[in-house]
């Protein structure tokens, strides 16, 4: 019988291990073989590996009731943001890579990005309609200082005269302020920033390379003052962790200039379950227990529930009891609104570099 390592926190990292996703054929484990010292020595660092994605198109579409668009781009495949929770993890199993620690440390970028884009946006059958920018993983996450993929994308939308809402939790996306100013000046932008907690050592934990909450407000504020509809997504709201912060999160960002706030329940899909519970038992091992039944409560009995109409709010009182806290929190703050309409009839294509200009 082989002893098993325990799984152990690496700093900056968010995943405890590097579980096997659930197309591999074969699973490792880390054993003692003598030579491992004792719980007190520290982890490895993992470096960042960033990777060329070869992708032909870069828009995705969708057709889920349950999200408010219908194409999306993501700049990138993984999130160096580490956060614990990402629903996007499990789609590194599809690289035969892990959902865990290789998700934030392997990460992939279309380096061809705006060029693509703008190939698909000349399509003579192409209906404009806002894109979502960077809803499986962060458009904003640290790669983007060297590599500027979604600066890139951003350029071309402007060009074109397209619409984009953008979801992060990245003050970085302020470097883009003079591209996003402009735009939304034309009611071509939205931007939604992600808070999911306002307590900075439980951010460090749970997304431990993610700007932190203080950061966040102040991005929501100098979004709002350069006259960017912004909004707040507490989320996800995690039962007995972070959900009795949800009223609070929602005053900070209507202080700090939101325009609007909505919030998921936590979703666990495949890995994500496991990965999840291991973090837990590392860091909050006095109240693992309690949450995963809390989440339980929400999800029919189980740690995942893929319905729609219930997957991002959940099921039970408790969910119940959430929805009511928010649409509450809402009214009390003025953020019960909708952001401003689109304005999609500015979309048009430039000539192209090299083009002709049309007769008529």
């Amino acid at each position: 019988m082989v002893d098993l390592l325990p799984s152990r926190a690496r700093k900056g990292r968010g995943a405890v291990g590097r579980p096997a996703g659930r197309f591999d054929d074969t699973w490792a484990a880390p054993v003692d073989d003598g030579w491992w010292r004792d719980e007190g020595e520290t982890p490895a660092r993992i470096a960042t590996a960033l990777m060329p994605d070869a992708a032909r198109k870069v828009i995705t579409r969708n057709t889920s009731p349950d999200v408010p668009f219908d194409r999306s781009i993501n700049p990138y495949r993984g999130c160096e943001h580490g956060c614990i929770y990402c629903f996007a993890r499990p789609s590194h199993a599809f690289l035969n890579l892990s959902p865990g620690l290789d998700f934030e440390t392997k990460i992939f970028f279309k380096e061809h990005a705006a060029e693509r884009l703008e190939r698909e946006l000349r399509k003579p059958g192409y209906s404009c309609a806002p894109i979502a920018l960077g809803v499986n993983t962060d458009a904003y996450q640290p790669a983007e200082d060297k590599l500027g993929v979604s600066r890139s994308i951003l350029e071309v939308l402007q060009a074109f005269g397209h619409p984009v809402s953008i979801i992060t939790k990245s003050a970085r996306i302020l470097g883009d302020l003079d591209i996003l100013g402009p735009m939304a000046a034309d009611g071509l932008v939205h931007v939604m920033i992600s808070v999911t907690t306002l307590d900075a050592g439980l951010a460090r934990l749970m997304e431990p390379r993610a700007s932190a909450p203080a950061k966040r407000l102040a991005t929501i504020q100098a979004l709002a003052e350069a006259g960017v509809p912004v909004g707040v997504l507490a989320s996800p709201m995690i039962p007995g962790l972070n959900d009795q912060e949800l009223e609070r999160i929602v005053e900070a960002a209507a202080d700090a200039g939101a325009r609007q706030a909505g919030y998921i329940l936590l979703r666990l899909p495949f890995e994500v379950k496991d990965l999840f519970t291991e973090w837990l038992a590392a860091h909050y091992p006095d109240r693992a227990g309690r949450v995963l039944s809390l989440i339980r409560q929400c999800r029919t009995g189980n740690l995942n529930d893929t319905g729609f109409g219930r997957r991002m709010t959940g099921t039970g009182p408790y969910a119940r009891l959430l929805q009511q806290r928010m649409a509450r929190a809402l009214k009390r703050h003025g953020l019960d609104k909708p952001m401003p309409d689109f304005d999609c009839s500015k979309f048009a294509r430039p000539l192209a570099a090299g083009g002709q200009l049309a007769l008529f």
